[in-house]
């Protein structure tokens, strides 16, 4: 049976709950749930195993806050002998507005702290990674507060719409491979139907 790791980053903690920067939390969690899945409170993160057509996918929720992602990745990754090609880490994505998302083989961390350390950690860049685009709409000087913020309500069905769509792109990458989930993905407009 193959086997996949399924690693969405965020912060563990109420308060940064429903924010940009804990895509990847909402990500994975919709996958779990719509698989019937449950979340356990593992070693380095929140855990849920669940099986779709003869698959199996370990779910994470690194507990190590996103700049220390790395060391939940690789321990999950080694304990469940999860080839690098067979994972998927789920992140937001500052450089892409809110109606894109991206699947990628592999590339940098573009600035992305929890995609720096898994980077330092595995000392490669060559992991899938979907970003999903937030967008930048926010002053000079207020990064941080933009990324560690809420989505404004008028984006909150784009988003929901957006974790519907991911959720499939995770079960495309198991199904018929990296290469041809990314053709049918990356070139999308995300809106609303």
């Amino acid at each position: 049976m193959s086997k996949y790791l399924i690693a969405g980053l965020g912060n563990v903690g109420n308060e940064y709950a429903n924010t940009r920067h804990n895509i990847g939390f909402d990500v994975v969690n919709a996958f779990v749930f719509k698989h019937g899945g449950l979340f356990k409170v593992d070693r380095l993160a929140m855990v849920a195993e669940v099986k779709w057509k003869g698959k199996v996918f370990v779910c994470i929720c690194p507990t190590t806050y996103m700049n220390l992602s790395g060391r939940a990745f690789k321990y999950w990754q080694e304990k469940e002998k999860v080839p690098l090609d067979h994972t998927l880490t789920i992140i937001d994505d500052l450089a892409l507005p809110l109606d894109k998302i991206r699947l990628r083989g592999s590339g940098s961390a573009g600035g992305h702290n929890g995609l720096k350390d898994i980077q330092n950690i595995l000392g490669t860049d060559e992991y899938p990674k979907l970003r999903f685009g937030i967008g930048n709409n926010y002053p000079k000087g207020m990064q941080a507060e933009f990324v560690l913020g809420k989505w404004q309500k008028e984006e909150i069905p784009l988003v929901k719409y957006k974790i519907e769509k991911s959720v499939e792109i995770i079960e495309s990458f198991a199904s018929i491979g990296l290469e041809r989930t990314m053709s049918t993905v990356n070139n999308l407009s995300f809106t609303l139907p």
